[in-house]
């Protein structure tokens, strides 16, 4: 084979390596919200230049990524590493809103409270007041918990409840946490392990046959 022909394929391999790592990383990095700019969309708007920070009222609108967020009033600030935090304000006639995709899941993660508190460093969420978190499966709800403050870390997928007397309710005097959890459906489930097979049963010549035959 000639050499240029050799070179050729050679570089042409190379290339089509470079881009699928190119394509595998992009479609990775699509998923990661927290590197995702934030857009806002509200009626007014206060900018405090000394403090680095944004204060939103009025039908506020926040998208970053998958992540959706609702409210009447939301404060960000964003710190010289270009991490964003931000305070968003509903009422208990109309809680703060939040909604975000699962990676590589068709799952969503929804959550309502009086006051949204976000951290992009941490990836953490955590709803206080009237507080409820819901995992949907598609379209279905699949798992709904009830509590005081919700604390959601999107990084570990881990959600912690508490509840007291800031979740006490006619429906719930007590105050205590409340979760509705769906069973896996059979078709989703782990195939079971089969069952070792028993050994098979020994065979030994009779020693009565034995001694007839003698």
């Amino acid at each position: 084979m000639p050499q240029n022909t050799f070179a050729l394929r050679l570089l042409s391999r190379f290339i089509t390596a470079a881009l699928g790592l190119l394509l595998v990383a992009t479609a990775h990095a699509e998923l990661a919200d927290k590197d995702k700019p934030m857009n806002i969309e509200a009626d007014a708007l206060r900018y405090d230049d000394a403090r680095q920070s944004s204060v939103f009222t009025g039908n506020v609108v926040i998208t970053k990524g998958t992540i959706v967020m609702r409210g009447a009033k939301m404060d960000v600030r964003q710190d010289p590493q270009g991490n964003q935090f931000g305070n968003l304000y509903g009422t208990a006639a109309k809680p703060g809103f939040f909604r975000q995709k699962r990676e590589a899941l068709e799952e969503w993660i929804e959550g309502e409270g009086e006051h949204i508190e976000y951290d992009s460093q941490a990836e953490t969420v955590v709803f206080t007041g009237s507080a409820v978190l819901r995992r949907y499966r598609g379209t279905l709800l699949n798992d709904e918990s009830v509590g005081n403050q919700i604390t959601y870390n999107s990084r570990t997928e881990v959600f912690t409840v508490k509840g007291g007397a800031g979740n006490r309710t006619a429906s719930n005097p007590s105050g205590r946490v409340r979760a509705m959890l769906t069973p896996i459906p059979d078709a989703e489930k782990a195939p079971a392990q089969p069952a070792a097979p028993a050994d098979p049963a020994k065979l030994r010549p009779s020693e009565q046959l034995n001694e007839k035959n003698k």
